[in-house]
């Protein structure tokens, strides 16, 4: 089952799309014996100008496959995108972050979410706003990174174009794609540093990217997996699919990274239910 809800940030409606698994609605349409059992929670969030569809339905297809696996999964629309209202590019990262944790409010009031188990799962942009939500709340206790940037303000001024940031410190504003960006949201890309950030996140991380990325290089996910590596707590995987895009486009790459994310998510379940054994 899927339904699409209206979230409140500040002043703006924030559009959410909802995944339940097979035979598990909404909690508040479900008998007291079928919530017994709490299930995984994944939200979604999407990158730079993109939406909860995903270019050729990323997101979509990747929701109803996790839900298919047992996941309750939300993906939204940051503000200012997609059918959220909002002005994208007069806000930035520190405004992500806190709506990527409104929606975290919203999916944990759910009864039958299991607040042990919830996944930040983010591409692109969407993946350093994921790092950095989990970096600042501890409710995230595992992230999937699909292509995710590490320098935020480099690698969107190198998608736009140093043209355009001129254009918009010297004007106040300038245009890409149909969007206006004020230099406050160029300001928000500088102010963090995921990578110097991420030591910081004590939970499990996989890490996925194309070799063929021309939009993010796929050397940032090695560099990534070596800070994971550093901390004393969590462990990190690594996928690279060869020949795979920023979007991983090809049916047969998007399989890849499908079937990867579920068996990893899986193997995680695995373990916790090991050391849950061990631990009575």
């Amino acid at each position: 089952m899927e339904r699409v809800v209206d979230l409140k940030w500040n002043q703006e409606r924030i559009v959410a799309s909802i995944h339940y698994p097979e035979k598990r609605g909404p909690y508040e349409e479900r008998s007291d014996e079928s919530s017994s059992r709490r299930i995984p929670l994944t939200v979604i969030c999407h990158g730079f100008i993109g939406s909860r569809i995903g270019v050729d339905r990323l997101f979509v297809n990747a929701a109803r496959r996790l839900a298919s696996e047992g996941h309750i999964v939300v993906r939204f629309d940051y503000a200012g995108c997609g059918e959220s209202t909002g002005s994208y590019g007069d806000l930035g990262i520190d405004a992500m972050i806190e709506q990527t944790q409104a929606v975290l409010d919203y999916a944990l009031s759910c009864g039958d979410v299991d607040p042990q188990r919830v996944t930040l799962l983010g591409h692109s942009l969407g993946g350093a706003v994921a790092l950095l939500t989990a970096v600042r709340d501890q409710r995230v206790k595992r992230l999937v990174l699909w292509s995710p940037v590490a320098y935020p303000f480099n690698d969107i001024v190198n998608i736009i174009g140093r043209a355009r940031y001129d254009e918009s410190i010297k004007r106040g504003e300038t245009d890409y794609a149909g969007y206006s960006f004020t230099p406050r949201y160029f300001d928000t890309l500088g102010k963090h540093q995921p990578f110097q950030e991420a030591a910081r996140f004590a939970g499990d991380v996989l890490l996925i990217h194309g070799t063929s990325d021309d939009v993010i290089p796929a050397d940032y996910s090695f560099l990534y997996q070596k800070i994971f590596w550093m901390r004393t707590d969590g462990q990190c995987d690594k996928e690279i699919v060869f020949q795979a895009d920023h979007t991983y486009s090809s049916g047969e790459h998007r399989s890849v990274v499908f079937e990867r994310t579920v068996e990893w998510l899986n193997q995680w379940e695995q373990r916790q239910k090991h050391w849950a054994h061990w631990s009575i």
